[in-house]
């Protein structure tokens, strides 16, 4: 299982509005201050977008939240968006070769074009979960 952090942002009926609270990989170690790469987390952290969620307990803004993704739900996930769209490319460029270079082209973005619509009309979407985290009482979630 992958776990993360999460604040809630807005709920309303069963969807609510999540954000990352956890801080990334990149600028937590001791030496963020030298390295190249802290300097792009930086740059790319900023801007996080909340995520809508479903959830079907309830929740009220500013609760924090433990997001759950089973492994081959991720798996799964990246087969469909990235192998699927690059084998059907190689399907398509490979039936349209025998007329020639522009037609394997052509052939080669039709077939990613397919690809790209069936991982799309599939539908299927990994499975989040989301479990509230207990907060001791008289004490206050981070």
């Amino acid at each position: 299982m992958i776990e993360t952090s999460a604040r809630v942002v807005s709920a309303d009926k069963g969807t609510i509005l999540i954000q990352p609270t956890s801080q990334s990989g990149c600028g937590g170690c001791q030496s963020r201050s030298v390295c190249g790469v802290s300097g792009l987390g930086k740059y790319f952290s900023g801007n996080r977008q909340p995520i809508a969620v479903q959830c079907d307990s309830s929740v009220q803004s500013g609760d924090e939240l433990q997001l759950i993704l089973n492994e081959a739900d991720l798996l799964k996930a990246g087969l469909l968006a990235y192998l699927l769209p690059c084998v059907t490319t190689l399907i398509g460029a490979g039936l349209a070769s025998g007329w020639g270079n522009v037609a394997a082209v052509v052939g080669a973005v039709a077939g990613f074009g397919a690809g790209f619509g069936l991982a799309r009309v599939s539908g299927w979407v990994p499975r989040m979960e989301a479990r509230k985290v207990s907060v001791p009482r008289g004490s206050s979630p981070l």
